[in-house]
C-alpha cells in the first residue's frame, strides 16, 4: 500500500490560507516519492471550496484529494482516514494533547508547536518558535541516540527546530535561481501585504502610515498595498490598494521590498532575498519575526496591534531610503542563506520515514 501522508488544516478569516499552501507545498514532493495525499480540511466557506478541489491560489485543481470536516477548528478526522495506515501532518494554529491522541492509531507529525502538545506525537517540526539558526554538529548523545543541535528528543516526539525545516512552494524556489542577493540604490516598488484575509485589519493602519511616509517624510517611490477588507480612505496617486493578488508568489520579484507579517511571504522573500520589515498580527507571530530579526533578516516592528504609528512611520521611512542600503542587502544575503528553498524536501523526507514504521 501507498504510504498514505493526511494534511490536517483549518481556514478561516482570523487563520487566513497559510496552513493550506504548505500543504499543497508538500503534496508534490511526497507524490514523487510514490505517496498518495489528502487535505482534510475544516473551516468557512472557502474550505469547502478546497474540499471540493478548487486551489485558492489559482485558477487550478488541487493536486490531491480533499475532505470537509466541519466548521470547527476541533472536527475530528474522518473515521475511514484513520483506519489507513498513514501519516497525519497537523497543520492548525492551536493543538491540544488530546487531540493529537485522537488521531491515534494513525502516525502524527505536527507543524509548529509553542505548547505541549508535541510530546504526545511522533515528530514535530519547529522551524521558527525556538530559533531560526542551528548548526549540524557536534553530535551528542542523549539516552543512547544520536542527536544534532537542532533536533531534540522530547518524551517520544523527535524535534527538529530551524530553518531547514521552513516550507515554501515549488515556484518560489524556481523563482530564486538566478537571484543575487542584492538591491537598488533605493526602494522604488514596495508591497504591503499582511495575509489573505487580514483579520486583525493591520492594513488600513499601513495605508494612514505609508501616506505620512510620502508626504511627510519625501519617500518618492510607489507601494502596492493588498487588504482584503478595503482601506477607508480616498487612494493616494502613490499607493495603489488591491484585494489580492492571484499567484502572488510569482509577482513578489517584481517588489523591491515588502512589509508584511509572519507567515508564508515572509519565508518566500527570505528565499527570495527581498529585503522586510515586518510586525506581527499577534505575539506568536511577533515571536517569529523577533527570531529572524535577530539573524539580521528582517527589521521588526514590533506588534501591529499595539505599534505606535508615529515610530513605525520613522523607522519605516528611514529602513526604504537610500542610507539604509547596505542593511537591506546583508538582510537579503542572511535571508537566502537561512531559506535555501529545500524545506519542503526535508520535511516529506522525514515524514516519509515515519510512514515506514
Amino acid at each position: 500500500m501507498q504510504p498514505h501522508l493526511i494534511f490536517r488544516v483549518h481556514t478561516d478569516r482570523r487563520s487566513g490560507l497559510g496552513h493550506v499552501s504548505r500543504a499543497l507545498s508538500l503534496a508534490d514532493p511526497w507524490y514523487a516519492m510514490g505517496g498518495m495525499a489528502t487535505i482534510a480540511i475544516s473551516g468557512d466557506e472557502r474550505a469547502r471550496a478546497i474540499a471540493s478541489g478548487k486551489d485558492p491560489f489559482s485558477e487550478s485543481h488541487l493536486p490531491c484529494s480533499a475532505i470537509y470536516l466541519g466548521k470547527s477548528i476541533d472536527s475530528p478526522l474522518s473515521g475511514y482516514l484513520k483506519h489507513e495506515k498513514a501519516v497525519v501532518l497537523v497543520d492548525l494554529w492551536n493543538i491540544t494533547a488530546d487531540q493529537v491522541k485522537e488521531l491515534r492509531p494513525l502516525k502524527v507529525a505536527l507543524m509548529e508547536d509553542d505548547g505541549d502538545a508535541h510530546e504526545s506525537a511522533d515528530i514535530l517540526f519547529q522551524p521558527y518558535l525556538e530559533g531560526v539558526k542551528w548548526n549540524r554538529n557536534p553530535i551528542r548523545t542523549e539516552n543512547g541516540k544520536k542527536l544534532r543541535p537542532y533536533e531534540e528528543q522530547r518524551d517520544g516526539c523527535r524535534v527538529l527546530k530551524g530553518s531547514a525545516y521552513i516550507v515554501i512552494s515549488a515556484m518560489a524556489t524556481q523563482l530564486r535561481t538566478g537571484r543575487k542577493p542584492s538591491q537598488p540604490m533605493s526602494v522604488k516598488k514596495l508591497l504591503v501585504a499582511f495575509g489573505g484575509t487580514d483579520g486583525h485589519r493591520l492594513a488600513p493602519r499601513a495605508y494612514d502610515i505609508m501616506t505620512k511616509v510620502i508626504d511627510e517624510n519625501g519617500w518618492d517611490g510607489s507601494c502596492t498595498l493588498l487588504s482584503p477588507g478595503g482601506v477607508n480612505y480616498l487612494e493616494s496617486p502613490r499607493i495603489t490598494v488591491l484585494s489580492g493578488i492571484k499567484n502572488l508568489t510569482v509577482q513578489l520579484p517584481e517588489f523591491d521590498a515588502i512589509w508584511c507579517t509572519g507567515g508564508v511571504t515572509l519565508a518566500e522573500c527570505l528565499c527570495l532575498g527581498i529585503p522586510i520589515i515586518a510586525w506581527g498580527r499577534n505575539e506568536r507571530h511577533h515571536k517569529i519575526i523577533n527570531n529572524i530579526a535577530q539573524e539580521g533578516a528582517c527589521v521588526n516592528l514590533g506588534l501591529g496591534l499595539e505599534a505606535d504609528p508615529a515610530a513605525v512611520q520613522e523607522t519605516l521611512a528611514n529602513w526604504l531610503g537610500p542610507l539604509e542600503q547596505e542593511s537591506r542587502q546583508e538582510q537579503s544575503s542572511i535571508g537566502m542563506a537561512l531559506v535555501d528553498g529545500s524545506g519542503a524536501s526535508r520535511v516529506v523526507q522525514e515524514l516519509w520515514e515515519l510512514a515506514k514504521y
